[in-house]
């Protein structure tokens, strides 16, 4: 289904695009080959193909949700001006 200038023009209106009646031509000529690929690829038969979740046969990597870091919370509030309860106090900012 080729495009002519004239359909582009519509579309481009459509979309609220603009350009000049110049650009509609080679615009008309891409985006037919593009519809012709579409066209091509839609006529392939692939009701043999099994669906894949993924293009590659990957696997994931996964690791152990576990915590590798030591809890130093108590050695760094140690030094903190202001703690209460286990937070950081800071003065008031913004009125």
């Amino acid at each position: 289904m080729p495009l002519t200038a004239d359909d582009v023009s519509k579309i481009a209106h459509l979309a609220r695009l603009n350009f000049s009646r110049e650009d509609a031509d080679p615009f008309a000529e891409k985006l037919s080959r593009i519809i012709a690929f579409i066209e091509q690829m839609n006529a392939v038969d692939t009701s043999q193909v099994e669906a894949l979740s993924h293009p590659l046969e990957l696997s994931q990597r996964l690791r152990e949700d576990v915590v590798t870091e030591p809890n130093l919370r108590d050695k760094y509030q140690r030094i903190a001006p202001l703690v209460e309860a286990g937070f950081y106090l800071v003065p008031k900012v913004i009125e």
